[in-house]
Formats: structure tokens, sequence, C-alpha cells
């Protein structure tokens, strides 16, 4: 579908053939080219799942632009948790071992199963993120894993464990630094991998000596005979390992938090043993791919990603390559320097509803683009409210394509997606790749299908065909445990990790290169009751967002009548003495406002969380509502990101805010106040 630049924000659609479209796109993106050069254009990609191995690829080797990026304030998924595994191990993401490597799993000789699984931010049996499916926990409960939870909620799985730890919002690396207190000062950690694997142990030591129990108690809420106890069962039950999460991210002290975690599991010597943590080199062929296609640009456009050389590990390149930095794009647009930016091609990103912090500054910001595209499976409000191409997508059924877990960073397998239906008149992102690339960099796009192009990124490391797995169905990678011990975690072939000390790195050789702490710490949130008291006397509670639904993903599935008859309203979860002190009732509609804005959900009443704080659903916007501006799908009315300050991030250039904010809340009439 197409419409005019002036009708943007008007339901003004007209539907034109594929040719068209594209006839359109070739002949915009070329005049801004030619005119204003390549790097005024940009893509932006949404989360996970098989959009992300190609973004990069549609900026670089479609459009020829050195500028892909996310509209998530810090890049706060997935990018922190990859720096802490890139810069303390040299690998790739870490993960829990759930025996993912192993066709016969759980029974492969080599595999032990974890004794206790550390889940910290991470609610997988609703969110199976990044291809790290939650049913494994369960699979592992039953044949004898114990639980240790970490998070602010009583989420189901804080319910059947042996410990809960449930921290004040964003207190993340102050409970992580109590853990290894705990387990140091009573002698605990494995000293035969600590000697010989580890650098830095000695500096830890002095650090976590700070964050004695009683005052991890102080500052997160987490009694001290909790965390003591979750110490000693994690570090004396070899061996046992960690599920991380997202809610790490979501803070700017975040890095610094999954640096603490990780070298808890480090002097446990629980890394890339069975039933510990696994970990890969940092990429696979296709992951790799994506971030090779940079080197397809001319020189003197690849210095034109936007970063800031103050955001250490961001501008390093960890993960994503030269992936510009969010919070400086929507600056870059407001003042329209060091360029103007003209033209962005979306790819599966509802931002306006589910990423931007403060989402009415992006929606100013980018209504001055003057050509937009975006492709989704359906109409959603960024889309209603930017775009002046709509291409239509295929779901997952429609069509094929590689399922890659972790992205390439910690791949046990490679899946195939074998097309099942033929629905509608839609394309795959690599469909639609191929066919743009051919007309804007046709030297680069030498295939005509995709799988001739799955095919050609297979053979660059194995000797058979994308038609080969479709027939299998799956390629299980292999694994060797103690990869640092037989050389295979180094290009060079020597032992050990690779790291400039050739260790785990429990302190940081990188970080005071970028001005940051060698050691990991804790800092307080922007607002809370210890870094600004005088804010908390007006916003007495914590806000915290997020939490996984069962029905809905980020923003999708608010379209679709039988999700939402199971979860028909936002909902804000208010402990019931909380809820009393305010006069809020189970279901009443509720304002939460804090100095940067507010918004409307409706009140669960319910002990999930500690009175003092409040947790907000993520991602709502309501398709039965007026579809153009102002309302925009009611984009505007429910979204928490609104009470998130934006460019308020971590000091490597990774976190930002989304997870611990102050708050007030009061009864209102209804959604629109």
């Amino acid at each position: 579908m197409i419409r005019d630049r002036k009708d943007r924000g008007k339901n003004a659609w007209k539907q034109v053939t594929w040719e068209e479209a594209l006839d359109l796109i070739e002949e915009k993106v070329n005049y801004i080219k030619e005119n204003y050069g390549a790097e005024a254009c940009f893509t932006i990609q949404g989360t996970g799942r098989e959009v992300i191995l190609y973004a990069p690829a549609y900026a670089s080797a479609v459009l020829g632009t050195p500028i892909f990026t996310t509209a998530l304030s810090g890049d706060s998924c997935y990018g922190p948790r990859c720096a802490v595994g890139d810069y303390q191990f040299g690998a790739g993401y870490p993960e829990l071992d759930y025996a993912a490597f192993f066709p016969d799993r759980y029974d492969n000789p080599q595999y032990e199963v974890p004794k206790y699984i550390l889940i910290w931010g991470k609610n997988p049996i609703y969110s199976s993120g990044d291809g790290f499916f939650g049913h494994a926990i369960i699979d592992l409960m039953k044949r004898g894993s114990k639980l240790i939870v970490v998070d602010p909620r009583v989420i189901w799985l804080a319910t059947r464990a042996d410990y809960h730890l449930q921290l004040r919002p964003s207190t993340d690396a102050a409970v992580a630094l109590g853990l290894l207190n705990v387990v140091i000062s009573e002698d605990l950690y494995d000293h035969d991998f600590v000697e010989n694997w580890c650098f830095g142990f000695k500096d830890l030591a002095k650090r976590a000596a700070e964050y004695p129990p009683e005052r991890v108690e102080e500052i997160s809420w987490v009694p001290k005979e909790t965390l003591i106890a979750a110490a000693r069962a994690f570090a004396t039950n070899a061996p046992s390992s960690v599920a991380w999460g997202l809610a790490l991210d979501m803070q700017a002290n975040g890095i610094q938090a999954g640096y603490a975690i990780m070298s808890l599991a480090a002097i446990c010597g629980y890394i890339d043993v069975p039933g510990g943590i696994t970990l890969t080199m940092p990429a696979s062929f296709m992951g790799k791919w994506r971030y090779d296609t940079f080197g397809f640009l001319p020189d003197e456009l690849k210095g034109k990603y936007i970063d800031d050389p103050s955001y250490g590990a961001h501008n390093a390149g960890s993960p994503q390559g030269h992936q510009s930095h969010p919070d400086l794009i929507v600056e870059m647009l407001e003042t329209e320097k060091p360029w103007k930016l003209r033209m962005l091609w979306i790819l599966g990103a509802n931002f306006l509803s589910a990423q931007g912090a403060m989402p009415r500054r992006f929606y100013e910001a980018y209504s001055k683009l003057d050509f937009v595209v975006t492709q989704d499976v359906f109409m959603n409000p960024t889309a209603m409210a930017l775009a002046d191409v709509m291409l239509p997508l295929t779901m997952v059924g429609e069509h094929e394509g590689i399922a890659l877990p972790h992205f390439g960073r910690n791949t046990h397998l490679l899946g195939a997606i074998n097309k099942a239906v033929d629905e509608g008149d839609c394309k795959s992102d690599v469909e639609i790749m191929i066919l743009a690339g051919k007309r804007l960099n046709p030297d680069l796009w030498p295939w005509d299908t995709p799988a001739e192009f799955f095919t050609s990124q297979i053979q660059t490391k194995y000797d058979w065909t994308f038609e080969d797995l479709q027939n299998d169905v799956i390629y299980q990678q292999e694994y060797v445990y103690k990869k640092y011990e037989k050389g295979l975690m180094r290009p060079d072939g020597k032992l050990g990790f690779n790291t400039p000390t050739g260790k785990v790195e429990l302190k940081s050789t990188i970080y005071p290169g970028w001005g940051e702490d060698a050691l990991p710490y804790f800092e307080e949130p922007l607002y809370g009751p210890n870094s600004s008291p005088m804010v908390m006397e007006e916003f007495p509670l914590i806000l915290t967002t997020g939490g996984r639904n069962i029905t809905f993903f980020h923003s999708e599935h608010r379209q679709i009548p039988s999700m939402r008859e199971i979860n028909p309203w936002p909902k804000v979860t208010i402990h019931p003495k909380t809820a009393a002190k305010y006069g809020i009732q189970n279901g009443d509609w509720v304002c939460i406002e804090n100095p940067m804005g507010s918004f409307i959900q409706k009140a669960k009443v319910a002990k999930e969380v500690d009175p003092r704080v409040v947790h907000a659903e993520h991602g709502w916007w309501f398709p039965e509502q007026d579809a153009e501006v102002p309302n925009l799908f009611g984009a505007f009315k429910s979204n928490p990101n609104l009470c998130v300050p934006q460019k308020k991030i971590g000091k490597l250039g990774y976190g930002a805010p989304y997870k611990g904010i102050v708050c007030k809340i009061y009864k209102v009439d209804g959604l629109d106040g």
C-alpha cells in the first residue's frame, strides 16, 4: 500500500502491485542518494526472530548506507548481555546449558543436569526469548534442577523456587555483588578455575567486600538471610547455571549487573562445563554475514555511522558491527546535524507502541523524514503515523527461511522454515531484500530466490544446501566442553579465552580505556529512594514494566479477537495494601504518572509485587479505536514508555531506565482519563 506524504497519519492508503511499490521505492531512494548521499538513508529493526538476521544488510547492501539502528534507548535488548560475553569471555552469548546441542538432549552421556538454575530477570515460560524455549526449564525441574529466581514480581517460576530474591527494580548489580561477597568471604568458590583461568580475582574480592548482605538488603530489599542462603546453594551445588534475561539490559547499570552475575558463575567454575553455561565463538556463518555486509560500503561512507566515542562497548561494535546509536539518531532527526536524515526503512518495528522512550518525541522527530517504508504483518500505530509505503510480510508458515537461535552468537541448531501455506500477496523479509537489492545495488545480489541465498550462506561453512536442510528439518551444531583447555576459544589456537589476558576477566582490561570502572559496581537508578528522596515525596512508588504476557508478544496480537478475549485491557499490578491506601479496587482505571508523563491502565490488585512497586504492561495499543492522527489506535493512552526518560543510559552506551523509575498512582474514570 502507498499514500502521499501529505496524508501521513490518515487512513488514505491505496493498494498497488509489488512492482509499483518497488518502482516508487527505487525512484525515491535513488533521488535521495543522488542529491543528499546514501548516508541520508537508514534502517530501524524490530525485535529478534528472522528480521534481525537481515536488517543490517538492508542498510549496507540494499540502500548502501552505513546507518542501521533500533528505536530502543541504549539498545536495551540483548546487546548489553552480548557485550558482557564479548569482553569478559571473548565469546558469544552465554546461556544455560539445557542440552540443546545434543540430538538425544538430556540423555546424552556428556550432559549433566544443573543442580540449581539461577533465573535472573527472565521469564522463559512466557517469553521463550531468542530461541531459548521455556519448556526446557520445566524439563530440567522434572530431572531434579532446583531454582533460584531473581525478580521483583512473584512469577510462576518464583513460586516453584527454593529461593526468590524479590529485589527492588534496577538494583540487580547490588544483589549480584552481594552474592559474590558471600561466595568469596565464605571460601565457596572454585579455586582451581579461579587460579588457572580467571584474571583479577583479588580486586573483585575487594569490590565484593563493599557489598555485605546487610548493605545489599538496605539497597535492594532482599532479606540478607535469603541472599546468604541462595549464594551458598548456588556455589556448593556443582554444576549449576544461570539463565539471564532482558531485565538486566533495561537499566542504565545493566552491563555492570550482567558482569557481576557472570563473574559469580565463573568463580564457581560453571563456565563451559556440562550443566553450566555454554559459550561459543561470537558468530556463525549467517549471524556474521549480516554485519560483514558493512564491508561492501565505499570507504568514504564507513565512518558515517552514528555513535559517540564515549559509548565504549556500543561504539566498539559489540555485538552488532557498526550499529548506530538510537538515542543519537533521535537527536540527529531533531537538529538535522551533522546532516539531515531523509529516508527510513522500518523492519518489523512498531516503536511508537513498544520501543521508544518518550514516544511522542519519537513521533515528532520521525515525522520530519521525506520518505518512509515499513514492512510488517499488520497495520499498527507506527506504520499509520509515519509510513508512505507499507509492504505486507508473510507469516512464518507462509515462507521459506532459517531459524537461528541466539542470532549466531550461541547457536545450537539450524532449523529450516518450510513453507506450508500460501495466503495473499505477501513476501518474506528475504524475498523483499533480494527484490530491493537487485534494483538498488544489483552487483551484490546474484540470487533470485531465498533458497539460493540460503544455500550460498550455508556453503561458507558446510557442503550441503538449503534443500538438504529442508529435508532434514534441523542441523544440530556440535559442542565441545571446556574449550578453553583445548585451544578452541581463540582464533590463534592457544589455550584460554579470547580476551587480552587469555582468561575470564573478572577485572576488565578493556573498560578503563572507555572511562569505565574495571570492576562491577552498583549505581542507583536516576530516580529512587536513595538517589532522589525529594522526588519520591511526590512520586513514592517504583514503576517497573515489560513483564511477559501469555497472549501477546510486545505490541503484537492486540488485533486478534481470541487473544484480546483472554486479556482485553492493559493492567497495572498493585499490591492490595497499596491499592487500599489510594482507594483503588481491582478493575478500576488508574493513572500512573511521573515527571516525564503519564498513562492509564486497569488495576490488577494482587500480591505479585512489593507494596512499594507497581508493574505496568508494555506494548499496548487499541486496533479497534480510531486509526488516524491524533489517536493512532490509542498508541499514547496506555504506554508506560511515556514515563521513561530518554538518553539516561549506561556509561558504555548500553542500557536505559525502562525497569526502575518512580511514579504515583490515582484512580480515574476511564481510559481517556
